[in-house]
């Protein structure tokens, strides 16, 4: 341990903070580990009460109060904001900074943030169902944040996420799905440009999530029983339809609900408030379960039916992101099309320069454009694309 703290002393590496217990816990051991660790909060302006607030300190601006001396801990039973970048958990990762006597600064984002917001609120207006995690990841912590960490020096960005780097046999970096696969996150990092890889350090990936919470009641994180954020950050009550009538009001219109025949068997007031797959609030009784199996947006319509038909086997992706060499002919791997879904085999192949083709052996449920498609060679993550059209 010592030699391994030597040869990493002086690297400096920023860690993005949310305030939840993972991000907590990669600071600690990252500093345990003879990491010279600075602590950041990313405002994103999506707390009302974040909001009412002085602005975020600009890049470079420190913040002061990083010190447990004048933080008031975190209460545990406390109500929390659901999402992850709420003004109680800027607090929380502040007074976490203080107790490992990091530096910690509060970088405005809000700006950038709101780009994300407005990607969100375009894609449910075409019919698509966006991923604006993945998003997050790409543009932000391992787009904007890396490039201030450039700026100040820093070797290396870290977050909580549960997902590893890893290095082949050259040594070149290789993004590994987590030990603990029931929480693992690679699926949300596919996006991170190539380049970043080496540049990323994922310390928790190699712990399940109750030796995490184990590691941080023995460091003393106040934080250790904090509850996970479920939500998207910016809409933290999961109602989407209320935020899109607020920012697009004239995009919810009423429309008709069809069978797969066609037929009209009901009414909805606006297609943004169904998404593929669903079944429970449909609107419409048939005395057997039905889903949706198809949003129009051009046609206002929301297509309803039997399980069976959001079953396929193919889809296109674009915007495709491969984290190192891309496949030069058909390739085996496995997939998956949504954060919470099993990799499936399949064969992959570029297109072209910007089109992959993923063929699965076996038809997968409810693909819906707008989600990422990721490909895993083992616990590998080789790379992916965004669903833009479900074939067969």
């Amino acid at each position: 341990m010592a030699a391994n703290r030597i040869m990493k002393k002086n690297k400096k590496v920023v860690v993005a903070m949310s305030g939840g217990v993972d991000s907590s816990v990669a600071a600690a051991l990252l500093q345990q580990q003879g990491y010279d660790c600075i602590g950041v909060f990313m405002r994103l302006g999506n707390d009302p009460a974040q909001m009412a607030e002085t602005p975020g300190a600009a890049p470079g601006d420190r913040d002061d109060t990083a010190s447990a001396e004048v933080c008031s801990p975190p209460k545990a039973a406390r109500p929390h904001h659901q999402g992850c970048c709420s003004t109680a958990d800027a607090a929380d990762a502040r007074y976490v900074a203080g107790l490992l006597d990091i530096p910690f600064y509060a970088l405005n984002f809000e700006h950038d943030f709101g780009g994300i917001i407005d990607y969100f609120v375009r894609e449910y207006n075409r019919g698509r169902t966006p991923n604006p995690c993945v998003r997050c990841n790409e543009h932000l912590k391992f787009g904007k944040l890396s490039r201030y960490a450039r700026a100040i020096g820093a070797d290396y960005v870290a977050t909580g996420h549960y997902a590893r780097i890893g290095h082949d046999a050259a040594g070149r970096p290789r993004l590994l799905r987590a030990v603990d696969e029931s929480k693992d996150q690679s699926y949300v990092l596919f996006g991170a440009p190539p380049e970043e890889l080496s540049r990323m350090l994922l310390p928790i990936g190699e712990y399940p999530k109750a030796e995490v919470r184990r590691l941080a009641e023995k460091y003393k994180l106040p934080v250790h029983n904090k509850p996970d954020s479920q939500e998207i950050c910016f809409v933290p009550d999961n109602n989407y339809a209320r935020l899109l009538e607020t920012r697009t009001p004239e995009q919810l219109r009423k429309g008709d609900i069809v069978d797969n025949t066609g037929k009209v068997v009901g009414a909805h007031a606006g297609h943004q408030h169904f998404t593929l797959g669903q079944r429970r609030g449909v609107g419409v009784a048939f005395g057997y379960p039905v889903y949706v199996t198809g949003i129009n947006a051009n046609s206002n319509t929301v297509t309803i039916g039997p399980r069976e038909a959001l079953l396929h086997r193919t889809l296109l992706a674009r915007e495709i992101n491969w984290l190192n060499a891309p496949p030069t002919a058909p390739l085996r791997c496995a997939a998956k099309v949504r954060y919470n879904s099993v990799p499936a085999p399949a064969t992959v192949e570029l297109t072209a320069a910007d089109t992959l083709l993923v063929r699965f052996d076996h038809p997968v449920s409810a693909i819906t454009p707008g989600q990422a498609v990721v490909c895993y060679d083992g616990p590998r993550v080789l790379g992916g694309g965004w669903i833009d059209e479900v074939r067969e």
